[in-house]
């Protein structure tokens, strides 16, 4: 059994490969493209602004540049073709996972970007502001992918985009103790990034969760299994 495992693995790859291409052109390049320059357009305020050249400014224009980012990949799962192209030989989880793969480096090089663009005088501590950013990402995608498991939507973008700005001024509103969008040397700075790193859990666990072909009105869609059983 593991031998036939391994051998009805192997075609994924190379199909992997065919799908690059179209998957590139099937990406939502205006709301990726748009999310990005406006988040380094934000980073890069205080070279235009000195009296944002501080840490504590240099934060929230970060948080703002990564929520800018995140809105992005909240439309990366959009699919107006989704219901024509549901039964497809390359199942759902590779066609998902490699739109988050093509999606990873780009995420990457514009919030090396947006650190780059911020003057090293209004520069936070960086690791705890690409926490939240990754976070920010991972939930968005998260919810998107949620939407699609969970329904008939082809489009969970702009759904996504809502629930997200959501979640952030939920976050905003939580007490101190609880708090996540605290000031650079405050004594609640590694606490809160903790909580961060709960949430980022969770956004991938539910992720993860997501991935499998989306449920149908009266349960998951098990087409192998009703086929085996002659259902």
């Amino acid at each position: 059994m593991t031998i036939r495992a391994r051998r009805e693995r192997r075609p994924a790859l190379p199909l992997a490969g065919a799908l690059i291409r179209p998957t590139v052109r099937a990406l939502p390049r205006g709301p990726l493209l748009a999310g990005a320059v406006t988040g380094l357009l934000v980073a890069a305020l205080p070279r235009l602004l000195p009296g944002l050249g501080t840490p504590e400014a240099g934060a929230v224009l970060l948080r703002v540049s990564a929520l800018a980012m995140a809105l992005g990949p909240a439309f990366l799962l959009d699919d107006p073709s989704r219901p024509t192209t549901e039964t497809t030989p390359a199942g759902r989880p590779l066609k998902v996972c490699l739109r988050a793969a093509l999606l990873a480096p780009l995420a990457a090089l514009t919030w090396s970007g947006a650190l780059l663009l911020l003057p090293r005088d209004a520069r936070p501590p960086l690791a705890g502001l690409t926490l939240e950013a990754v976070t920010l990402t991972a939930t968005a995608l998260a919810l998107a992918a949620a939407t699609v498991r969970t329904s008939a939507e082809p489009e969970p973008g702009r759904a996504s985009a809502v629930g997200l700005l959501a979640l952030v001024v939920a976050g905003m509103l939580l007490p101190d103790r609880w708090g996540l969008f605290v000031a650079p040397g405050s004594p609640q700075w590694a606490a809160a990034h903790g909580r961060w790193a709960a949430v980022l859990a969770a956004a991938v666990i539910v992720w993860t969760v997501s991935v499998p072909e989306p449920l149908r009105r009266g349960g998951p869609r098990t087409g192998g299994i009703r086929a085996s059983t002659g259902g």
